[in-house]
C-alpha cells in the first residue's frame, strides 16, 4: 500500500478518472455527427438544386422544340387547310393543348412528357417524317434519367 492511502479509499475513483474522458469523447462524437449531418444536408440540397435546374432546362428545351414543330405544322395548315389529314390535325391540336396545360409544379410531369412524346411520334409517322428531338437520351443512352 502506498503512503497517504487508506485501506477503503482508492487514490482515484474509476468514475472520476475515466468519466470525464468518456463524456468528452461522447461530446466530440455528437458534435462531429451533427456537423457532418449538417454539411451533408447542405451539400445534398445544393446537388438537388443543380440537378433540378439542369432537368428543368432540358424539359423546357424539349417543350420548346415541340412547340416549334406545332407552330410550323399550324402555319402549313393556314396556307393549305387540306394538306394534313383530320387525324393529324386532331393530334396536333391535342399536342398543343398538352403543352399549354403543362403542369410545371405537379407530379404529373412524367405522364405529360410521355404523352407529348407519343403524340409527336404519331404525328411525325403520319406525315412520313423522321423528326426526332436530339436533346433527351435515346433508349440505348438512357441511364436511369426520367423526367
Amino acid at each position: 500500500m502506498e503512503p497517504n492511502q487508506s485501506r477503503n479509499q482508492p487514490i482515484y475513483s474509476d468514475s472520476d478518472f475515466l468519466g470525464s474522458t468518456v463524456d468528452l469523447d461522447e461530446t466530440h462524437i455528437q458534435e462531429g455527427y451533427r456537423d457532418g449531418f449538417n454539411d451533408a444536408l447542405r451539400s445534398k440540397n445544393q446537388e438537388e438544386r443543380e440537378s433540378g435546374l439542369k432537368l428543368g432546362f432540358q424539359v423546357g428545351e424539349e417543350l420548346g422544340f415541340y412547340r416549334g414543330c406545332i407552330d410550323v405544322w399550324n402555319s402549313a395548315l393556314e396556307i393549305d387547310p387540306n394538306c394534313l389529314s383530320s387525324r393529324v390535325k386532331k393530334n396536333i391540336k391535342l399536342m398543343g393543348e398538352l403543352i399549354d396545360e403543362y403542369p410545371v409544379l405537379d407530379a404529373k410531369i412524367v405522364d405529360v412528357m410521355d404523352q407529348l412524346r407519343l403524340k409527336f411520334k404519331m404525328i411525325s409517322a403520319s406525315l412520313g417524317l423522321k423528326l426526332e428531338y436530339d436533346g433527351y437520351p435515346k433508349s440505348s443512352e438512357e441511364q436511369g434519367l426520367d423526367f
